[in-house]
């Protein structure tokens, strides 16, 4: 457990100094954003959403190490493309933002951002599945087809209380490791991606999965479990296909959000 020091917070609220962003927006900065803002919305909309709580993360391409979060106190119904926070790695606020971002989120997302180069989008959500899960011992079995996509490529993180201390930051860099998925005990369940539609994806495999084994262990009868072989073969068939998808679930996602409410796009 982390003792509180001088870079420690005492509030959720990130007391963030504020840098003069002096270029203009990039096509990549605003497909990022839209993407980004995509996600919260459709957050919202699956009910993985937290009242104003829990955050996701898009790096945006270029040399100057910044990242994309939301404002801390709107809700993920509200977030828009133009008002997502840009940050550093070092938590300041770029631009002329009127918020400031979560110093949790900051503590997770700044953490995994300057560690890991494929970590376009960081993902970190409080589902009642995600929860259920992170307070089983086993963690995720491969009891399913969805389940094995992860098999093997998730990491396991101690609570620590609510992770507002930055000497956490090189216990989560640990634990995550280079995999795709983390679960924070008696938390909750992160996840990265190549792409914010990429780890919105993973994510999407993950809490289904964690939803379809905590309702077989909910049945009280035996699991049936796939032999290793057959669990090996399916993490190589999800991770072949995975290398040439893309984002192909993506686009149907947009389309869904598209018909429902695009202002995300604002």
């Amino acid at each position: 457990m982390a003792t509180a020091g001088a870079t420690d917070f005492t509030a959720f609220d990130l007391p963030a100094r504020r840098i003069p962003d002096t270029g203009p927006v990039s096509d990549a900065e605003r497909a990022v954003r839209r993407d980004l803002a995509a996600a919260y919305r459709l957050c919202a909309l699956f009910g993985w959403d937290d009242l104003i709580y829990t955050h996701i993360s898009a790096r945006i391409p270029g040399t100057d190490h910044h990242f994309l979060v939301n404002p801390l106190g709107l809700g993920f119904d509200e977030i828009t493309a133009s008002n997502l926070v840009k940050i550093d790695l070092h938590g300041n606020v770029i631009g002329d933002s009127p918020y400031r971002p979560n110093a949790a989120g900051f503590v997770i997302h700044g953490a995994i951002h300057s560690s890991r180069a494929d970590a376009a989008c960081v993902m970190h959500l409080h589902t009642e599945a995600g929860m259920a899960l992170s307070v089983l011992e086993e963690g995720l079995l491969p009891l399913t087809q969805h389940a094995m996509r992860l098999y093997g490529r998730i990491g396991y993180h101690d609570y620590e209380g609510i992770a507002l201390t930055m000497d956490e930051q090189r216990r989560f860099i640990a634990d995550l490791g280079d995999n795709a998925a983390l679960i924070l005990r008696n938390h909750g369940t992160l996840t990265v991606g190549r792409s914010v539609g990429h780890a919105f994806t993973e994510m999407f495999y993950l809490d289904k999965a964690a939803r379809t084994q905590l309702m077989a262990q909910a049945a009280g009868r035996p699991l049936r479990v796939p032999g290793q072989d057959v669990v090996e073969l399916t993490v190589r068939q999800w991770m072949d296909d995975l290398g040439v998808s893309g984002d192909r679930e993506w686009p149907s996602l947009i389309r869904r959000l598209d018909r429902t409410d695009p202002s995300y796009k604002d």
